[in-house]
C-alpha cells in the first residue's frame, strides 16, 4: 500500500448506481417478473437459476435485477460486457465457478461473437455457472437459437409513469438523507416521470442534474434546460425503431390524425431519415387507401421528392402533410389484398394459357395460328364488350371492392360499371 492507495476515494457514484436494489423486493416495476410465486422467484428459492435472458430497452432494471438475484442467491457475481469481452474471460469465470458458486452476468449479450457464444453455450449446457444475459435487442432475432432454447427469456417492459414517480421519490429521499434539499411539485414530478420514457436511469440522471449545486425548489426553467435536447428511446437498428414505425403506420391506417402526428414527431425528434418516413407513407398510400383516393399516392410521391430537396426542419411539415392525407383519407385495402391473392394463386397453380383472342396478332400468319376474335372495347358505345380475358378465374377471385358510403373513386367506379355491365362488382363486405 502506498500514499495513493491510502488516500480516500474521490470517485462519486451516480445516483442511479447508488440506488440499485439489492433484492427483488426493492425493484420498482416489473411486477410480473418479481412477484411472489413468479418463475424467477421459484428458481431462486430452489437455487436453480440456470440460464436466463433479460430483454428490454435501456434503463428498465435488467442489470439491477441481475445484481439483486446474485445477492439473493449468495453467489459470486461476475460481470462481463460483451463489447469488450474475450473468450478467455468467459473461460476464466467458468474455471472459477468450478471452485465456488458463481453467477455470470453478460451485458449486451447479443454482441458476443460466434466463438464467444459457443463457449457460453457449453457452459450453460454443463451447468458450470448460473448465467444471466441482458440485451436491448429482440433475442429471437439477435441471439443464437441454441442459447435461446437453453434459457428462460423474460421480457421487461418500460416502467409506468406511477412507477417512475416512485423511482424519483426514492431519489429525492436519498438526496435528502445526504443533506441535499430539493423539492419538486406534483406536476413537476409527473413531468420528469413522463419525460423519462420508462427509463429509471434517465429519471435519476435528470434528478441528479437538477439537484447538483442547487438547494430548494426546482423551477420550470431548470427542467426546460435539462430537456432542451432530450433524447427519446429510439434505436434505428433495434426494436424501438420497428415498434415506433409500426405505431406510426398503424395510426395512419387507423385514421387517427393525432396519433399519426405523435409517432411522426417521435421519428422526427429522434433524427430518423426523412426519406425512410416518406417511403413508408408512399407504401401505405397504395396499401391502405389505394382506389379510395388515388390522389393520396400523388401526395406521397410529391412528399418523397420534396424531402430529397428540403431537409429538416422544414421536411417535417411536408411529412406531416402527407401522413395526414393518409390518415384522413377513406380507406381501401383492395389493391394490396388483390395482388397478394393473385401472387398466391400464381405460385400454387400451373400457369394458365393466354386465350387465343388475346394473343399477339401483329404479324403475318397470326390468324392462321388462331390468334383472332379479339373485340376492341372502344368500338362499342359503352367502351366495354363482353369477352373473357383469363380463363378459369372467376370474377372476384382477386379483386373485391372496398367501397363504402363515402363518395370515393372506388364507389363511383362500382356504380359506373354496374350501369354499364349490368353486374354488381364483388364486394369485400357482403352487407354493402
Amino acid at each position: 500500500m502506498d500514499l495513493f492507495d491510502a488516500a480516500p476515494s474521490t470517485k462519486r457514484r451516480p445516483l442511479a448506481d447508488v440506488l440499485r436494489p439489492t433484492t427483488l423486493d426493492e425493484v420498482i416495476g416489473q411486477q410480473a417478473l418479481t412477484a411472489p410465486g413468479s418463475i424467477l422467484r421459484r428458481r431462486i428459492a430452489a437455487n436453480a437459476l440456470g440460464s436466463v435472458l433479460l430483454y428490454g430497452p435501456p434503463g428498465i432494471g435488467k442489470t439491477s435485477i441481475a445484481r439483486a438475484v446474485g445477492n439473493m442467491l449468495g453467489k459470486e457475481f461476475r460481470v462481463l460486457h460483451a463489447a469488450g469481452v474475450r473468450v478467455q474471460d468467459i473461460r476464466k469465470i467458468a474455471d472459477e465457478a468450478r471452485m465456488k458458486p458463481t453467477l455470470m452476468f453478460v451485458d449486451e449479450v447479443h454482441r458476443l461473437s460466434a466463438t464467444q457464444a459457443d463457449d457460453l453455450l457449453t457452459i450453460c449446457e454443463e451447468g458450470t455457472t448460473d448465467f444471466i444475459g441482458a440485451t436491448t435487442e429482440n433475442p429471437y432475432h439477435s441471439i443464437p437459437k441454441a442459447l435461446i432454447s437453453r434459457s428462460q427469456v423474460f421480457k421487461l417492459e418500460p416502467l409506468s409513469i406511477d412507477d417512475m414517480e416512485d423511482v424519483i421519490r426514492r431519489g429525492l429521499a436519498h438526496l435528502e438523507g445526504q443533506g441535499v434539499h430539493v423539492t419538486l411539485t406534483p406536476a413537476q414530478l409527473r413531468r420528469v416521470a413522463g419525460r423519462s420514457g420508462g427509463d429509471a436511469r434517465r429519471a435519476l440522471t435528470t434528478l441528479e442534474s437538477l439537484a447538483v449545486g442547487h438547494d430548494g425548489a426546482i423551477t420550470e426553467a431548470m427542467i426546460d434546460e435539462v430537456y432542451a435536447a432530450s433524447p427519446v428511446n429510439f434505436d434505428r437498428t433495434g426494436d424501438q425503431h420497428y415498434d415506433i414505425t409500426s405505431a406510426f403506420i398503424k395510426s395512419m391506417r387507423g385514421s387517427d390524425p393525432d396519433a399519426t402526428l405523435y409517432w411522426l414527431a417521435v421519428l422526427v425528434h429522434a433524427g430518423e431519415d426523412p426519406r425512410f418516413i416518406a417511403r413508408r407513407i408512399m407504401i401505405h398510400a397504395s396499401e391502405d387507401i389505394g382506389l379510395a383516393d388515388n390522389t393520396a399516392l400523388q401526395t406521397a410521391v410529391a412528399a418523397a421528392e420534396a424531402v430529397e430537396r428540403v431537409g429538416y426542419p422544414e421536411a417535417q411539415i411536408i411529412l406531416a402533410h402527407a401522413a395526414l392525407h393518409i390518415a384522413r383519407a377513406p380507406k381501401s385495402n383492395a389493391a394490396c389484398r388483390g395482388i397478394g391473392a393473385a401472387l398466391s394463386y400464381v405460385r400454387s397453380h400451373p400457369q394458365l394459357s393466354v386465350p387465343l383472342h388475346l394473343r399477339d396478332a401483329h404479324y403475318a400468319g397470326a390468324k392462321d395460328l388462331g390468334h383472332k376474335g379479339y373485340r376492341f372495347p372502344h368500338n362499342d358505345p359503352r367502351g366495354w364488350v363482353e369477352q373473357s380475358y383469363v380463363d378459369e378465374i372467376p370474377r372476384g377471385a382477386f379483386y373485391q371492392s372496398d367501397a363504402r358510403d363515402a363518395a370515393t373513386f372506388e364507389k363511383r367506379s362500382d356504380e359506373y360499371w354496374a350501369r354499364v355491365t349490368g353486374r354488381r362488382t364483388p364486394r369485400t363486405f357482403d352487407g354493402d
